[in-house]
């Protein structure tokens, strides 16, 4: 991955950085609330028993450990080796990959589901078609998508967390623009689900959770 876009290095840079901060601060998180896992649960039940899905930057590797708990045959992967590292550590009976979900490791149609948890924030707005044309290379027809990000229009940039030397910006996007590029890229749109900021966990502006399929 020499040759890497910026932002792709940015952001393995940043969560190498800040990887066991970040997982000690969020430890034991997965979905946060009640709708949230109840997203798992349905999108679970979408792909069926045992279907094979991946993670796509699953970061410490918990929403991972959480979808194998619902029944299906899942992978992680994620551009940072040192959250990797933390995710094997906790979780050694799941497999982990390093790699970029711009160039993913899998022939075409290889997967039931791909789920992106707030994995395509940091990832520019030019490059999202590409993004999820690669999405839809990997899943079989009839596959499922679960796609969530923070809505809004301004980003957020983080400099310095816990004193660490590395910046990122973090991508907010509106649903309906996001829906749009999913239906250019091939998906067709299945549910939009947008709830209000929680300020038990810090949010300042709306969470979105979008599920998708590939034609077929």
């Amino acid at each position: 991955m020499t040759d890497a876009p910026d932002f792709l290095t940015a952001t393995r840079t940043f969560y190498d950085a800040v990887a066991e901060d970040y997982a000690e601060q969020f430890q034991g998180v997965t979905a946060r609330t009640p709708l949230e896992r109840a997203l798992f649960s349905a999108y679970a039940e979408l792909v069926g028993p045992g279907a094979s899905v991946a993670d796509l930057g699953c970061g410490p590797g918990r929403n991972t450990a959480h979808l194998a708990a619902l029944g299906l045959s899942v992978f992680g992967l994620d551009l940072s080796e040192s959250m990797l590292a933390i995710a094997r550590r906790e979780n050694p009976g799941l497999r982990f990959e390093q790699g970029s979900m711009l160039d993913l490791p899998l022939a075409d149609g290889t997967l039931a589901g791909a789920v992106s948890w707030y994995s395509s924030i940091h990832t520019p707005v030019d490059e999202l078609p590409t993004l999820f044309a690669e999405f839809l290379r990997v899943l079989v027809p009839g596959g499922h998508l679960l796609l969530a990000f923070q809505a809004g229009d301004a980003p957020r940039r983080h400099e310095r967390p816990w004193g660490h030397e590395v910046t990122l910006d973090f991508h907010r996007r509106r649903p309906h623009e996001m829906a749009q590029l999913l239906t250019d890229a091939g998906f067709l749109l299945r549910s939009s689900t947008v709830r209000e900021p929680d300020e038990a966990f810090g949010e300042t502006v709306a969470q979105a959770f979008l599920f998708a399929q590939k034609k077929g």
